[in-house]
């Protein structure tokens, strides 16, 4: 049968009608095998080896016995430079390895005084046999004959003749109760002195951790926040698998501490020059930036090598142990609310670089071009030089956002124009807006000789959309690309070509540079160039150039994401060390809030500005109309902004406008320009009246 039946009867129930309950049991699963003897014991033994308490037991005997082994050659070693010449000698040639023949001069004339001490020592050796027996001899009678004296003395004084002898006696039972301590002691120190000998060589090899480092204690293995010494560098550069570095090293032995020059202090971190050995170029030293960071017991990131004017020397800052994960402090233009800017001899509050010290940009009359991953804070690093030169009344902005989610939205009603959006048509009115600042540029180079000009900064963020638009106008031009038809890339080069000279300048933010969305002329015609975390060197090349690169800049070995806000400058408008092509900076970060309390300052200081959010390419203008739209709520505004105003509103109606036209239209209307501390103004009131009256002459002869 396939199933058990067991007929089981309820108790309460009568016995004749019993009620049945079936139940079904299962046979039993046939039993496990059990595991062979030789298999447990195998695992056994497996645990037992890999277990951690095991192989930290494994780690201490090897760490305690090579403690001893090498503990002895050190010891061996010192033993050795106490009794020869060598170190002497390894010192002559450290010298003549960096090129010091005075300091080898001087270290052979000490090895030829030692080898003279040391051969009057050995002379003096050969006739100190005689000398000391004729020494012990005399020695010997006069104890003797002292002694004899004294027990003569003290028999006279006890009248007793055998006192003649006592101190004598004596003297000789001393030095037999010596004899016998000797013999009690000498015994255990046999035994012992081996192990004090011992005990002391594992001393010496512990305080100099002469062991692998796979056996060293954690603690130490890690060497997290170990400070930086001579010999930490001169180790660090002897294992970086350059041969010929490590053969100089080698031969130069601990004198190779004499390649370093002074190690100093240098904001979070540490700085040292190196001067290579001959045989060791620089470059081979930099391509190997991370073993040498790891040498160092530090990251990747919190090593740079850069190098100075001297030949053959790289110049090593070596950051505190995460001190670049930690924050630096707010920017000034946050903590300081009485800050103004000024844009001829001001330098912008950027960031801190690696020393710890204040980063200032100066940005008169200089391009600008920063480039980096995205999500990185190119555009906060932008945004925070905009925000400072916004404290300069004087400045005017014509602003581009290709990304247009609002990162400067702030600048609404402080920036003349303010496009945002990334679509081909926002692209098209950002072409439109920087061949308006062409024209305003060349209508400052036409003015008279000596005239000044009020700074007009056109940056445009997300540049990379308008390189890459495929649009084209009505005649078949591109406005992207880098062609010489192409609007917006010709218009940025008239600006890189002529505009510093008049205060047009050019500022740009774009991603993730290549040839298709940053051409190289556009490229090099910024005079600051910046870049923050990239993915490759030929991007950083590309970013600030073969020079900045060759000197040691590296954003492609910035962490993306981790090195948020860190970025690379090459200009002249920033300090940076002597010899070196680029500085590090590590930028503040100001948030939408406070750069908005910021473009509220600015906006307090000036008299009103009406923000044009797209490029009006109608036909039939109103001319009144659009000087009444361009004075806004300002009172009254100078003339020549009106004109540029107006110029940047319809570049095709009012671009070529001058003075006497703007004076004809005005004149008409009544509303004639005045003069107001000097210069020629134009004023809201009487325009705005003017239109009044237009619109009620309109009227009645309507009526």
């Amino acid at each position: 049968m396939s199933e058990n039946v067991v007929r089981l009867h309820k108790a309460t129930d009568p016995p004749a009608p019993a009620a049945v309950t079936t139940l079904t049991v299962v046979p039993d699963a046939p039993p496990a095998r059990p595991v062979p003897l030789w298999v447990r014991s195998g695992r056994a033994v497996k645990s037992a080896v890999t277990h951690e308490r095991t192989r930290s037991a494994g780690r201490a005997v090897v760490r305690h016995s090579l403690y001893t082994f090498n503990g002895g050659r050190i010891a061996a070693r010192r033993a050795w430079d106490g009794r020869t010449g060598s170190r002497y000698e390894r010192m002559i040639r450290a010298a003549e390895a960096a090129g010091n023949l005075e300091a080898a001069e001087e270290w052979e004339e000490r090895l030829q005084r030692f080898r003279a001490a040391r051969h009057h020592r050995r002379m003096d050796l050969l006739h100190s046999p005689v000398d000391a027996a004729k020494g012990v001899a005399v020695g010997a009678g006069m104890s003797v004959g002292v002694l004899v004296a004294l027990g003569v003395v003290l028999a006279i004084s006890t009248g007793q003749a055998a006192d003649v002898v006592t101190p004598l006696t004596a003297t000789i039972d001393f030095i037999a109760l010596l004899i016998r301590i000797v013999q009690v002691v000498w015994g255990p120190a046999v035994t012992i002195g081996p192990f004090l000998a011992l005990l002391a060589l594992w001393s010496v090899g512990r305080k100099q951790h002469a062991a692998p480092q796979w056996a060293l204690p954690a603690n130490v293995r890690s060497g997290e926040g170990e400070p930086i010494t001579p010999s930490i560098v001169v180790k660090a550069l002897r294992d970086l698998g350059v041969p010929a570095l490590a053969r100089a090293i080698k031969e130069m032995g601990d004198a190779g501490a004499s390649m370093l020059g002074p190690i100093t202090i240098a904001g979070c971190g540490v700085e040292v020059d190196v001067t290579l050995p001959s045989g060791v170029s620089t470059n081979e030293v930099q391509s190997k930036r991370r073993k040498l960071a790891e040498n160092l017991t530090r990251h990747e990131h919190e090593v740079f090598i850069t190098i100075p004017q001297a030949a053959r020397t790289v110049r090593l800052w070596i950051a505190d142990s995460g001190a670049l994960d930690e924050p630096i402090g707010p920017s000034p233009l946050v903590t300081d609310e009485t800050m103004t800017a000024d844009y001829k001899k001001g330098k912008a509050p950027w960031g801190q670089d690696l020393r710890g010290d204040a980063a200032a940009l100066s940005l008169y009359q200089r391009h600008l071009l920063i480039t980096g991953l995205s999500n990185q804070g190119k555009t906060v690093a932008l945004r925070s030089l905009a925000l400072w030169l916004s404290l300069d009344k004087s400045v005017q902005f014509l602003m581009g956002d290709l990304k247009g989610v609002g990162d400067w939205a702030m600048f609404d009603g402080l920036a003349t124009t303010l496009i945002q959006g990334p679509t081909d048509e926002h692209v098209i009115q950002v072409t439109e807006m920087v061949e308006s600042a062409v024209d305003e540029m060349n209508r400052r180079i036409q003015a008279p000789p000596g005239t000044t000009f009020p700074p007009l900064i056109v940056l445009v963020d997300e540049a990379q959309v308008a390189f890459m638009c495929p649009a084209k106008d009505e005649d078949k031009r591109p406005y992207g690309g880098s062609k010489a038809n192409s609007r917006y890339f010709m218009a940025v080069r008239k600006i890189h070509n002529q505009g510093r000279a008049v205060n047009v300048l050019m500022w740009q933010g774009t991603q993730d540079p290549t040839n298709e969305n940053l051409p190289k002329l556009v490229r090099e015609g910024a005079h600051t160039r910046a870049s923050l975390a990239l993915g490759t060197e030929s991007q950083a090349r590309m970013a600030l150039g073969d020079k900045a690169v060759d000197g040691g800049a590296a954003p492609n070995l910035l962490r993306p994401g981790l090195d948020r806000g860190t970025l690379v400058v090459a200009s002249d408008g920033i300090t940076i060390p002597a010899g070196q092509s680029s500085i590090t900076v590590r930028t503040h970060y100001i948030d939408d809030d406070a750069a908005t309390a910021i473009t509220d300052r600015a906006k307090a200081l000036r008299d009103g500005v009406t923000t044009l959010h797209a490029i009006d390419r109608s036909e039939e203008r109103d001319p009144l109309a659009d000087i009444a739209a361009v004075i806004g709520d300002a009172t009254r505004v100078r003339t020549k902004d009106v004109l540029a105003r107006l110029a940047t509103r319809n570049p095709g109606s009012y671009s070529e406008w001058s003075f006497i036209d703007l004076k004809r239209v005005l004149d008409d209307a009544g509303a004639e320009p005045y003069k107001s501390d000097g210069v020629m103004v134009v004023s809201r009131d009487r325009v705005a009246r003017a239109l009044a009256n237009r619109d009620t002459e309109g009227s009645a002869s309507a009526e």
